[in-house]
């Protein structure tokens, strides 16, 4: 249910129980009228005395008090109201002197003015426009003084809910652009004849998707999402009633509707175009056979049409088809001036020339079914290009050119039927063709039915009447024969129109399994011209059903509401008009009923059937009858009465399709045609019952009621605010008769049947607390407390729901009477303050006169006595003076004499000072120009010098850069993938000539480890040498000593065993001198072994060539494969695409098919050149090599497998990190590294590692697993972008040969060989020193950029998923937040006995930011834990933040609860939070999250900023909130209310130079949005995540335990310090 009233209704839509008799004024408004009095004349002044003292007195009185008058003077006007006001509005006892009201203006409808005198029944009004009204009181109605500045949403809430006060709102919040009001669950949509693209943008949609009904600003998707949750919920039908004036927007709002539905549930297009798009196309061809100008409208639709848009179960939309109903058939055969006839005729005669030669067609003036009135063109428009675009709008619904002529033709034929004319025959009741003229149209018209034109004759001026003997052919007379013309264009026309709704129909496609259906019903509203007719009875008849079926679900809502809220609501009357529609439609006396009866009788006259009516509803109170008029009546419709002439009734209203049209037009030749009336059962045309298009009307309008009865109803009541059709014009009398006529009022009138005035408990509360304060002591319940309150007063017949008070009419202004009785208690206490104040202020004001007069006395007698003692001091002061003169004198002598002296010394210095200062100023500045001088000259030499550097080092700088440039650029085209393949043939055929190769390379390894060993032990024997020689010439030089020495003692034994040591020692060195001697003999023979080795090598350098000249054959043959190349290159093009889009579990299967397809290629390509299959002939022994390698290459395949089994189970483990290195990513690194699985070109390892990853965040909401999985992947692609680059690089040679890693057994025998290229040695060795900057680049293949490529598209799903779940998680408490303000108002209540509520109330809304703060920490601390890059990290919050951001100021701009004080001070608090998070997450983390949350940040500023209406628009533009648009500033100044201290927004001025702003940027659809967009795209690149993290050292990782024992993985232990 939408969102009720809530403020006192008035009167006069009060319930209909009769109020009880006004009481006596009680003794309390008899003391209040008193205290009214006597302000006018205070007892303090009341008092004996002159008269003019007195007056004096009075007047000084009022001058001081007078604004204390009019609030009393207001307590006892309101009271006196709230007393004696009966239950209905417009007597003279509410109106008194300074009521403000509403009085009836015949140029604007309404006008409000203030009354300044009131005689008798009369009163006469001072006009806000300046003028005077005399207007009776029973036609006045009061004015609500204290309503919102922009109006309120729902016009229930209208404290006054009456004519003015409807007309006044719509048309405040017409000049707003709020061009939406909704009057309870119906919306008034007002046309605003201008572009609004913001309210209908795609971000819009999404606001109001799944928002319950009333919770945001009224809006036309507001009622298509209701419409849309009702059928998905409940799985029943629904139906959107659009109505209103040509003009007033229906298109428009139906247009939107569409667009909203297949927003919710918009299925693929058919041909290019949705379902909406097919059926907003039918429209023009539509709109040209079904609409005509008439007295109101230039463009006014003559039928009905339901849009059924078809939904599946799962909500999508099915199809969709357009039902029309009641089309105006009448029109094609009479119209009254200045109306005209459907648009299609006059298209038709504005054709180009040679098609209006073709169907004999020329000026509209010359048809008679178009020269009944004298308006054949229509201002503005161009019959002539809306025929084209009628061409054009049938090609595009489907109508084919040959159906399209047939069409016209069929139109045409219908304008020259109508200028058929006959006279009287020679037989009696006869007739014949009046002149030529008529014979020739006659012709023509058979030509263009392709019909006998004698049979076409027969058939329009003669029956045929079968009895059982025979059969008669009866003449028709002038007359009847007119009719008979009439009928058959009528026929035709009706008949054309149905096709044309069948095709466009089967065009759009229609769902016949389709259980339910939304439908838009788009039909004409209520019409009252000065001459009404019979169309205009049957189109008020349909709006008098649809009116009742209105107020049927009106009633039923307020019946739901009850319900909804338990009360009683079963003593409500229910008002229906089921009189006027048993006047117009009961059988057998029902005007419809006459009507045909009238025409059944040949001798029936529209007097007759007047006279009829008269006779019948005589009695009737719906029907009256004119004083000066025998044939016209007047019926009561509910929107007022409508005077019919009756003249054309019974003309009108016959329609029967005559057998001799349906047989003459069955038996055309045109196909079309004959289709159009097929052959009838023999029943069917044997029967001659009578038929009408009253009675067909009233089928078809069952029919549709039925329809509707069968759907939920919402209503869209479009209203055209001006005749003119231009924006910011508002003809209160044009929307007043609309609002009539769309049964806006009589829904109002309805809604306030039964309990008016609905408050919610806070509401209540926080308005009446004071009548009783102590019902709120304590913790007591609202709906406790609102029922003492209600009791205390002794009110009955109020009724307490769940959520809200439910008052009848008059009890709230009793209740606002006995506040202001409270108040007026509080007035008087606060006058009797103010006169204290007053009475003390004058007794200090006597008490300081006399102080006063006192002082003048005394100061009197103070004067005398300084006269005398005057008198003696001026006889001193004379004598005084004439000494002090004389002494003066002769001083004055002796100083002048002085100071002519010092005068002439003083100069003389100065001047002498003044001439040298003169010269130390010129020294000064000669020395300072010229040592400017030379610094110049030095600083230009400086400057032209460091010029000079800087052109050679950006010189030498741009060289590296040109270089660096080509060789980017040479790298590019440097091998084709293609090319590779065909290679591969070459890599087969040099197999043999490598692995000779492998060979020599081990055996040079193996000698020069042999000759290593040689050489170490050489040395040793020649370091033991060199001891040795040492040793022995030490000990020569000792004897040498001894025996020079002088024999001072004998010789002993000792000396002898020393020589013999020496001769040991000489023995030794002997044997080694042999040994040594023998080595060297060895190596003699080594390096004769070495040198045979050499020979054989050159033997095999020569086959190596001889093979190598085979190759360059081979390269020969490649390059007559040139013309297969493109062939191969865009089937690698399409592969490549395929596998990028591919799920790795489909890439990796069509890998191994590409594999395969390769493989049988090459043989085939092999086996097909017989020069080739020679030289495989000629080179046998390499094929036995390839048959005994088959075995280890096997062998090491499946190792290779089983380690890539094993690294995938490893990795799939949580293996934690390394300081804050993941170990995952870093021990496949170096794994694919090792592997040189970077630079083969098929391998299914990095397939199954993408898979790894893709199974371990699949359906994961576990946000540590996806932080876990996020640092692995972006460490993994750092790594990746910092070591890969594209093959064909830089230091690539452009023929370079292929190496034989193009299988796994020679990727592992060069492993063996040697490290990779561009790889250091020592990270094969695993001591990887100073991690990823030791190492070069790696060539990578395609697998291994498609690798990084798929680890870019995880990374970014990682984050985003991460981002989301962030958002899913605070989205709730976001939601709290935004109903917070509402939801916890009512909790929030004044005075001293709630102060604890209060607190607990105010902890837990701040308790909602808190949880986005403690929910923002989590993340951060996960984030943290599994060492995810900070770079990734800001990047979250900030789009984080920038999501706050949207969500709350995009509430803010759609909510009008939120767009308070008091709200502003709720969001300002809960941004500290997020402030002060911010600061403890730091800014490595958190960066720039707080700048996005500007916008709120700046709105939240201006609402809860003072003295708004003291800033202008430059302040606040560029001041206060330079970030908001104009809009955005707009929407907020004109939804901002104070809900706390009651002060204004901006000032009017403000608001009319914003609207101006508004206009001239009304053209850009940018700024005209003033909703922000929510950015969900990925922030960051690949070159922004490398250039933000930090190198990486993986030389120390650990591995894990799985594999740490395994062989295949020993290069990932670290090395040995």
């Amino acid at each position: 249910m939408a969102p009720r009233r809530d403020r006192e209704r008035g009167p006069a839509m009060a319930a209909p129980r009769t109020p009880p008799a006004s009481p006596p004024l009680p003794p309390a408004t008899h003391r209040l009228l008193h205290i009214s009095s006597s302000l006018s004349t205070p007892p303090l002044l009341r008092r004996a005395g002159p008269p003019l003292l007195r007056r004096r007195r009075r007047r000084r009185f009022r001058e001081r008090y007078e604004f204390v008058r009019p609030v009393a003077h207001r307590v006892v006007v309101l009271r006196l109201i709230a007393l004696r006001a009966p239950a209905k509005w417009g007597t003279k006892v509410n109106i008194i002197v300074g009521s403000h009201v509403w009085a009836e203006d015949p140029e604007i409808a309404w006008i409000d003015g203030e009354v300044v005198k009131i005689k008798g029944e009369e009163a006469e009004i001072q006009a806000s426009n300046g003028k005077k009204i005399v207007s009776n009181l029973s036609k006045l109605y009061p004015k609500d003084m204290e309503a919102a500045a922009g109006g309120v949403d729902d016009m229930t809430k209208l404290s006054y809910l009456h004519e003015p006060g409807v007309l006044e709102n719509l048309a405040t919040r017409y000049e707003l652009n709020e061009i939406y009001t909704y009057t309870g669950n119906i919306l008034i949509a007002v046309n605003p004849f201008q572009r609004l693209p913001h309210l209908y943008d795609p971000h819009m949609m999404q606001q109001y998707k799944g928002a319950p009904f009333g919770e945001l600003s009224p809006h036309v998707f507001a009622v298509a999402d209701v419409a849309y949750r009702a059928m998905i919920n409940e799985g029943k039908s629904n139906a959107i009633l659009v109505s209103g004036e040509s003009g007033a927007g229906k298109t428009e709002t139906t247009k939107m509707l569409m667009r909203y539905l297949a927003y919710l549930g918009g299925r693929a297009a058919t041909e290019g175009r949705t379902v909406e798009q097919q059926v907003l196309e039918s429209n023009p061809v539509l709109e040209a056979f079904g609409n005509a100008k008439t007295v109101r409208n230039n463009n006014s639709s003559r039928f009905g049409k339901f849009v059924e848009i078809q939904f599946d179960r799962q909500g999508r939309i099915s199809g969709a088809a357009v039902r029309t109903y009641l089309l105006e058939r009448s029109r094609v055969c009479q119209i009254s001036d200045p109306e005209r006839n459907y648009h299609c005729f006059y298209l038709l005669c504005a054709a180009p020339q040679e098609e209006a030669e073709k169907y004999k067609l020329g000026n509209p003036k010359n048809f008679h079914y178009l020269n009944q009135s004298n308006c054949y063109e229509l201002v503005g428009v161009s019959d002539a290009h809306e025929y084209l675009a009628t061409r054009r709008a049938m090609d595009i619904v489907g109508i084919s050119t040959q159906e399209q002529d047939a069409i016209f033709r069929v139109v045409a034929a219908i304008l020259h039927i109508g200028n058929i004319e006959f006279a009287k025959g020679k037989e009696v009741d006869s007739s014949v063709l009046k002149d030529e003229k008529s014979k020739f149209h006659l012709e023509t018209t058979a030509e263009l039915l392709m019909c006998n034109p004698g049979a076409l004759e027969d058939a329009l001026c003669k029956r045929v009447m079968v009895t059982p003997e025979e059969v008669i052919k009866r003449s028709l007379d002038p007359y009847n024969a007119t009719i008979s013309r009439d009928g058959l264009a009528k026929t035709i026309y009706s008949r054309l129109f149905d096709w044309l709704v069948d095709k466009i129909n089967s065009s759009i496609g229609q769902d016949a399994n389709s259980k339910s259906l939304i439908g838009v019903l788009d039909i004409y509203g209520f019409e009252s011209f000065k001459a009404n007719s019979f169309e205009q009875f049957c189109i008020n008849y349909t709006n008098e059903k649809l009116q009742q079926h209105f107020n049927q679900h009106v009633f039923k809502m307020e019946q739901e509401e009850y319900t909804k809220e338990q009360i009683d609501w079963s003593y409500i009357e229910f008002v229906d008009n089921q009189d006027v529609l048993d006047l117009i439609e009961k059988k057998p006396g029902g005007v419809i009923a006459l009507l045909d009866e009238a025409c059944m009788f040949p001798k029936s006259t529209h007097e007759t059937f007047a006279q009829k009516l008269y006779q019948t509803f005589q009695k009737n109170k719906r029907f009256l009858k004119p004083k000066l008029s025998r044939t016209d009546f007047t019926i009561c419709h509910y929107a007022g009465e409508v005077l019919y002439q009756s003249e054309q009734f019974l003309d009108k209203n016959k329609d029967y399709v005559v057998a001799e049209h349906q047989e003459l037009l069955s038996a055309s030749k045109c196909s079309f045609i004959s289709g159009l009336f097929p052959p009838l059962p023999e029943e069917t045309s044997k029967s001659s019952k009578f038929s009408s298009i009253g009675a067909r009307f009233k089928q078809q309008l069952q029919s549709l009621m039925d329809t509707l009865n069968s759907t939920e109803p919402h209503y869209i009541r479009c209203v055209k605010p001006n005749n003119v059709l231009k924006p910011a014009i508002f003809e209160n009398v044009n929307v007043m008769q609309q609002l009539r006529c769309g049964g806006v009022l009589e829904a109002i009138r309805i809604s306030c049947a039964g309990y008016p005035t609905r408050r919610t408990f806070y509401e209540f509360l926080h308005r009446f607390q004071i009548l009783a304060p102590e019902a709120l002591e304590g913790n007591c319940d609202e709906k406790v407390a609102c029922k003492r309150i209600l009791e205390k007063k002794g009110l009955v017949g109020f009724q307490i729901g769940k959520t809200k008070v439910f008052l009848r009419a008059g009890q709230m202004a009793e209740l606002d009477a006995r506040r202001t009785e409270v108040l007026s208690a509080a007035a008087k206490t606060i006058q009797g303050k103010i006169r204290t104040h007053i009475m003390r202020k004058k007794f200090l004001s006597l008490r300081k006169a006399s102080v006063c007069v006192q002082a003048i006395w005394r100061g009197r007698l103070a004067c005398k006595l300084y006269d005398s003692m005057r008198r003696e001091a001026a006889a001193i002061k004379v004598q005084k003076n004439q000494r002090r003169h004389q002494a003066r004198r002769s001083y004055k002598l002796r100083i002048a004499s002085v100071l002519v002296v010092q005068t002439a010394l003083r100069a003389m210095a100065a001047r002498n000072e003044f001439r040298f200062k003169k010269k130390s100023t010129a020294a000064v500045k000669i020395q300072a120009r010229y040592r400017c001088h030379r610094a110049y000259l030095y600083h230009r030499k400086l400057k032209s010098a460091a010029i000079v550097a800087q052109c050679r080092w950006r010189g030498r700088i741009a060289r590296k850069e040109l270089r660096k440039l080509k060789m980017d650029a040479r790298e590019t085209g440097a091998l084709k993938e293609a090319k590779d393949k065909l290679e591969k043939k070459v890599e087969e055929l040099t197999w043999r000539v490598q692995l000779e190769k492998r060979l020599r390379t081990d055996l040079e390894e193996a000698k020069a480890q042999e000759l290593s060993k040689l050489q170490s032990s050489m040395e040793v024997l020649q370091s033991k040498l060199d001891e040795t020689n040492a040793k022995l010439l030490k000990e020569r030089e000792t004897v040498k000593a001894i025996e020079e020495a002088p024999p001072v003692v004998q010789e002993t034994q000792v000396v002898v065993q020393d020589t013999e040591q020496i001769d040991s020692l000489t023995t030794e060195v002997q044997e080694l001198k042999t040994s040594l001697q023998s080595e060297k003999q060895r190596a003699d023979d080594l390096e004769k072994k070495r040198s045979e080795e050499e020979h054989a090598k050159e033997e095999k350098q020569k086959k190596l060539d001889d093979l190598e000249v085979k190759v360059r054959q081979f390269q020969e043959y490649l390059r007559r494969l040139e013309e297969k190349l493109a062939n191969v290159e865009s089937e690698n093009k399409v592969l490549r695409q395929q596998a990028v889009s591919m799920a790795p579990s489909k890439i990796l299967s069509g890998r191994s098919k590409s594999n395969l397809q390769r493989s049988s290629e090459n043989v085939s390509v092999s086996g097909s050149d017989p020069k080739v299959a020679s030289e495989s002939n000629n080179t046998a022994s390499p094929k036995k090599e390839y048959d005994i390698d088959d075995k280890p290459q096997k062998s090491l395949n499946e190792k290779q497998q089983e380690n890539q089994d094993l690294l995938i189970r490893c990795i799939a483990q949580h293996l934690g990190y390394a300081g804050n290195r993941p170990v995952a990513a870093c021990i496949i690194y170096k794994c694919l590294l090792h592997w040189r699985s970077f630079e083969v070109e098929r391998t299914s390892v990095f397939d199954r590692i993408i898979q790894t990853i893709g199974h371990a965040i699949e359906t994961q909401d576990n946000n540590e697993v996806l932080a876990y999985w996020l640092s692995n992947a972006s460490t993994l692609l750092l790594l990746l972008q910092r070591t890969l680059k594209a093959s064909g690089s830089t230091g690539m040679a452009p023929q370079r040969r292929r190496s034989s890693s193009a299988t796994l057994f020679g990727r592992m025998t060069q492993s063996f060989r040697g490290t990779p290229q561009g790889v250091n040695l020592s990270l094969i060795n695993g001591s990887m020193v100073s991690g990823v900057e030791t190492l070069r680049q790696v060539e990578a293949k395609y697998p291994a950029l498609l690798f990084k490529q798929q680890l870019t598209a995880y990374v970014e799903k990682i984050y985003g998923m991460i981002r989301d779940n962030l958002k899913k998680e605070i989205s709730p408490l976001l939601g709290l937040c935004i109903q917070a303000p509402r939801t916890s108002r009512a909790s929030l209540m004044k005075g001293s006995s709630r102060s604890n509520t209060n607190t607990a109330a105010q902890q837990a809304l701040i308790a909602h930011w808190q949880g986005i703060v403690k929910s923002l920490g989590n993340f951060l601390n996960i984030l943290k834990v599994n060492n995810v890059p900070p770079f990734l990290v800001r990047k979250v919050f900030t789009q984080i933040f920038s999501f706050i951001n949207v969500q709350l100021f995009n509430s803010l701009l759609l909510r009008r609860e939120c767009c308070s004080f008091s709200n502003g001070e709720y969001v300002k608090a809960g941004l500290a939070e997020l402030e002060h998070w911010c600061y403890r997450a730091t800014d490595e983390y958190a960066g720039s999250a707080w700048d996005e949350l500007k916008h709120i940040r700046q709105a939240i500023g201006f609402l809860v900023i003072h003295q708004k209406p003291k800033k202008t628009l430059d302040e606040i533009s560029h001041d206060l909130c330079p970030v908001l648009s104009i809009q955005q500033l707009y929407r907020i100044s004109t939804m901002y209310w104070d809900d706390k201290y009651g002060t204004h927004s901006v000032s009017p001025e403000v608001i009319s130079n914003m609207r101006v702003l508004m206009t001239e940027d009304s053209n850009n659809p940018v700024s005209n949005s003033f909703l922000l967009d929510d950015d969900s795209s990925i922030p960051f690149s690949v070159d922004d995540i490398s250039k933000s993290m930090e190198q990486i050292d993986i030389s120390d990782i650990e591995p894990p335990p799985l594999i740490r024992e395994n062989s295949g993985f020993v290069f990932l232990l670290p090395p040995p310090e």
